[in-house]
């Protein structure tokens, strides 16, 4: 996709992520939850803030928060949220981890890791998600489980939301040598048409442990969910926890 950059999808969405995440069933209580767990006395460290949706709660579960982001837009919505203040974020991409310091755990949450466009780019994050790891940290990624069978002629397009005034749809494309999805996310109403572009790198579990290897990392869990639900062949996401 021309032209597209760490920060596209961010900048481009910012205005209207939370209103449509917040219709979309994830399970931010539980997420919260689990990470509470492994945090123990922190700190931690979210890759891809975003605007907050785990980070705030998990804040205000008494857990010291640090992000990092590439979205100048997305931050300043987290920073128009109550207890925003009390969240440190970096500005830059998330791969590189350019943080001081080393964190009990640091996680990445709704498929944002497949943002890294390469396998390169997604070993390094996991190298310096590492080397910024205290010696019993973790690093957790939750993402879907590829299903290429979603795609016809490596092409897809879906309808997300209908209502009187407005439909929503997704149109992308499939790339089978680079693992790489292009999407558009388009919403039109009788105020026009909006276009939101977003691409991801996809990876199978078994690569995402590969790749962990490679970084010095070794998956210690993996589940269908943030309810530790078992995961199988019939998962179409998964939680897992890597340690150094």
């Amino acid at each position: 996709m021309d032209g597209y950059e760490a920060s596209t999808y961010g900048d481009r969405i910012a205005d209207v992520y939370d209103s449509w995440h917040s219709e979309m069933a994830q399970d931010t209580q539980g997420a919260v939850a689990f990470l509470k767990e492994l945090a123990g006395s922190g700190p931690v460290l979210e890759l891809a803030i975003g605007t907050g949706r785990i980070a705030l709660p998990l804040s205000k579960e008494g857990v010291e928060v640090h992000g990092i982001d590439a979205s100048e837009a997305m931050v300043s919505k987290l920073r128009e949220k109550s207890g925003a203040d009390a969240i440190e974020v970096t500005m830059g991409d998330f791969a590189d981890v350019e943080v001081e310091g080393r964190y009990r755990l640091a996680f990445i949450v709704f498929n944002t890791f497949f943002a890294l466009l390469t396998q390169e780019d997604q070993i390094r994050c996991m190298r310096n998600v590492g080397d910024h790891l205290t010696e019993d940290g973790a690093f957790v990624v939750e993402v879907f489980v590829p299903d290429l069978s979603r795609f016809d002629r490596e092409q897809r397009t879906e309808t997300t939301a209908v209502d009187t005034t407005t439909v929503r749809t997704v149109h992308s494309t499939l790339d089978l040598a680079t693992q790489r999805i292009d999407s558009l996310l388009v919403e039109t109403s009788a105020e026009g048409t909006q276009t939101y572009p977003v691409s991801v790198r996809y990876a199978w579990p078994s690569e995402l442990d590969l790749m962990a290897q490679i970084a010095g990392l070794r998956l210690r869990e993996r589940w269908s969910d943030w309810s530790r639900s078992p995961f199988d062949s019939a998962s179409s996401r998964h939680v897992s926890v890597y340690v150094r």
